[in-house]
């Protein structure tokens, strides 16, 4: 090691001026910064150094070497070996880092091709250290036996492979081609792609934590073992302490993620390599693996036209996805292998317990406000996918819940699995609709919505209620824009008092204050529009434009919101269509909850929008309005119910007009890559086991990105 202009003991020392222990561990943020304010002068001057000294040749040379005996090490309990060996790659890695961060990928490259030449020699041939370092890094994760004294280095040699891939924060564009997409996606590297993709979802299914404190250490010699046995053993002890107390960007330090720091590293570089985009001639090998791999016990062959197949225990990994969706990097998982994988899709959709999966997606949309964008809206794309499968749809009504305690709006001491999934979808599009205002996130959760609306059964009455008042609050919403926009002096001040008085459960507020106002005002407003329909909506559109054009006139909320609030009442009538026209017997709740909003529902029979969704909800409310005034007036709960569900079976059904059936199904837009990739290296720099980026330095994604 003669040739290193940086020796390990210097290393060291920076460790011990920063107070951090060891190579390669689950820092905090801040001592992540200290480490690289400490080291970045010493590894810019390596950098500047090394085309004229190969120093970092040497050094990566050592570390090729002595991991051809790391096997065999572990094998023998040889602390200290390992201990040398992972104390090299954490420099390798620091120092990569610092490569990759100051120049061009070129640049990088000639570092790596360095060869060392005696006076008058010219020779061109010379060794490409970077793919042999990254092969090696790869049968490093995959050939190693996880123990113990090998648990760091693992946990090193994947953040180590991060880093290689890291240059693509330092681009604002998708990175479609790069020198190590090329050494990942052929030559040594490529056969072993199945094997590293299934050890990186082992190590993720199995949540090894890291061995307790002192676990590892050098066993003690009688002599007391010497400076290198005590300040490997201190060092360690300090190192497994900090590894159980969090890492980057944790919120709390009991974070399920950290709990193991190798399942997180590996997640990690697991969604990276899925997300590479496909080479000029030839897909994303990891992409492949990751949409073919099957369960063990199919014993089927696989089709000689699928490339790195393997198998992989799925019991296993749906336990691991159900436990681990707090962090939104597995429900990213989650989804990557629901849209991509048929045969987890298939699997999945068989289950019995799948009330495991959908409650953490559910608690992850209830707690909206919590969690970052991103993570809402990979948790509901999730339910969309779900929902495309009628199985699925018909199952989660037979699943009976007690006692959801994070449902807080209301007690719930039983509840259908679908009928909750309906309360917090629908509890979903309400903040969206009065927060963020993404387009998309509603228009998918009333998508999954529609997708169950056919196969509806036995609706709790807190979930047929909430489908009606919920779109009851947008029908008078809708009847308040248009009188802004369209009568701006009618000053219909009590229609604006009642409806800025509604709250998310008060929409009771508006039964008796406005039922006079919607009875003389909402038929006029809505003849005017059957005549004039084509031609309001050219002028509102023009308005809109003219708005959008000026600067100084900005756009009016109730504006924006018409075409949005209409969209969202059409598709909330037509699941609730589809509920009456396919499965009315099951769900006398609905139809109790739609007799008891009649009034308002009959003012938009004529709404040209609308009006032929409303031809079946008018059928059934007449229908059952008259058999409840046969009845008699101060009918009990009960008895109305009973009257309903008598009633079913009386309903004229070949009345009811048959409507294409609702089904939406969920499909990227083109170049998700535009998405995806910088949402996966946000996750990197969040949530990484012991790397740290200035920020100053990231160009893919601004820091307040999700």
């Amino acid at each position: 090691m003669t040739r290193f202009g940086i020796s390990y003991s210097r290393f060291l020392s920076l460790h011990q001026l920063v107070g951090l222990p060891r190579l390669g561990q689950c820092f905090a943020v801040t001592e992540l910064k200290l480490l690289e304010e400490a080291t970045i002068s010493v590894c810019k001057s390596l950098v500047e150094n090394n085309p004229r000294t190969g120093n970092l040749c040497a050094l990566i040379k050592v570390f090729l070497s002595r991991t051809k005996e790391l096997k065999l090490s572990a094998e023998c309990q040889n602390h200290i070996f390992i201990w040398q060996t992972n104390n090299a790659l954490f420099i390798i890695c620091c120092l990569l880092k610092v490569f990759i961060c100051e120049m061009s990928e070129e640049e990088l490259q000639l570092h790596f091709t360095y060869e060392e030449k005696s006076p008058g020699s010219y020779s061109s041939n010379s060794e490409d250290l970077l793919e042999e370092l990254l092969c090696c890094l790869v049968q490093l994760i995959t050939d190693i036996p996880l123990l113990d004294i090998t648990y760091e280095i693992s946990v090193e040699a994947i953040s180590t492979m991060v880093v290689f891939l890291s240059c693509q924060l330092f681009h604002k564009e998708v990175l479609r081609q790069s020198i190590s997409h090329k050494y990942l996606m052929q030559g040594p590297c490529l056969p072993y792609t199945s094997k590293l993709v299934k050890t990186l979802l082992y190590n993720f299914i199995r949540q090894e934590k890291p061995p307790p404190p002192g676990a590892h250490v050098f066993p003690q010699q009688s002599d007391g073992g010497g400076l290198l046995y005590g300040l490997a053993s201190g060092v360690a002890t300090g190192l497994w302490t900090v590894f159980t107390l969090g890492g980057v960007g944790s919120k709390a330090a009991a974070s399920p993620e950290l709990s193991s720091p190798l399942a997180n590293q590996s997640l990690l570089l697991l969604l990276v390599l899925a997300n590479l985009t496909d080479a000029p001639e030839a897909p994303n090998p990891y992409r492949q693996a990751i949409m073919s791999f099957k369960n063990t016990q199919d014993s089927s062959p696989f089709p000689s036209s699928i490339p790195h197949a393997f198998q992989i225990n799925f019991n296993s990994l749906y336990t691991a996805l159900c436990e681990q969706q707090t962090s939104d990097k597995a429900t990213l998982l989650l989804y990557t292998l629901l849209h991509q994988n048929s045969n987890v899709r298939t699997y999945m959709l068989a289950r019995t317990d799948m009330e495991n999966l959908v409650l953490p997606i559910l608690e992850i949309l209830y707690h909206v406000e919590e969690r970052n964008s991103h993570h809402v809206y990979m948790a509901l794309i999730i339910l969309l996918i779900l929902t495309e499968d009628d199985g699925f749809n018909r199952s989660i009504h037979e699943v009976i819940l007690k006692n959801i305690t994070w449902y807080s709006e209301r007690v719930l001491t039983e509840i259908s699995l679908g009928s909750l999934l309906i309360l917090v979808v629908i509890r979903t599009i309400q903040y969206n609709m009065t927060r963020t205002r993404d387009k998309y996130l509603h228009t998918n959760c009333l998508a999954a919505l529609a997708n169950m609306s056919a196969q509806f059964r036995s609706l709790h009455q807190y979930a047929a209620q909430r489908i009606i008042s919920y779109t009851c609050r947008h029908l008078r919403r809708y009847v308040y824009v248009l009188d802004k926009l369209y009568f701006p002096h009618s000053h219909c001040s009590t229609l604006q008092h009642c409806f800025s008085a509604l709250s998310d459960n008060g929409e009771e507020l508006l039964s008796l204050t406005c039922s006079h106002i919607l009875r003389s005002y909402a038929s006029s407003l809505f003849s005017l529009l059957s005549k004039k329909h084509n031609k309001v909506l050219e002028q509102a559109t023009q308005s809109l434009r003219s708005s959008l054009s000026s600067s100084d006139v900005p756009l009016p909320d109730y504006a924006q919101d018409l075409s949005v609030i209409e969209e969202v009442i059409r598709m909330m009538l037509e699941i609730i269509n589809s509920c009456l026209t396919n499965s009315l017997h099951h769900n006398p709740n609905l139809v109790y909850a739609l007799l008891y909003k009649r009034d308002l529902f009959e003012q938009f029979r004529t709404h040209p929008s609308f009006q032929d969704i409303m031809q079946n909800i008018d059928l059934v409310i007449t229908f059952f309005s008259s058999r409840l005034l046969q009845a008699g007036a101060e009918l009990s709960v009960e008895r109305v119910l009973d009257i309903i569900k008598q009633g079913v079976v009386a309903l004229p059904k070949d009345r009811l007009k048959k409507f294409p059936e609702l089904k939406f199904k969920y499909v990227e837009e083109e170049q998700p890559e535009e998405f995806f990739i910088p949402y996966v290296w946000s996750l990197v720099y969040n949530s990484a086991v012991g790397l740290y980026w200035n920020p100053q330095d990231i160009q893919l994604f601004t820091m307040d990105s999700d």
